[in-house]
């Protein structure tokens, strides 16, 4: 469930920002099915990647971070 909230947002952030998965993927140095299983929420995105997401978006971790 968790990993579901953090893939939405991450997905969200990432169209606002105009990337495409395999352009943000490109950016964050992983592949384009790894970033994919991120966002559909089939893996959770660690802490680490958390934050790299969220220096190549620009945002901070809070802005990423999934709402109740």
């Amino acid at each position: 469930m968790e990993a579901e909230k953090w893939g939405r947002r991450i997905r969200a952030f990432r169209k606002l920002k105009g990337y495409t998965q395999e352009g943000f993927a490109k950016e964050l140095l992983v592949s384009v099915s790894y970033l994919g299983e991120i966002e559909r929420g089939n893996r959770m995105p660690t802490e680490q990647f958390i934050k790299e997401i969220a220096d190549v978006l620009g945002i901070s971790i809070n802005e990423l971070q999934p709402v109740d």
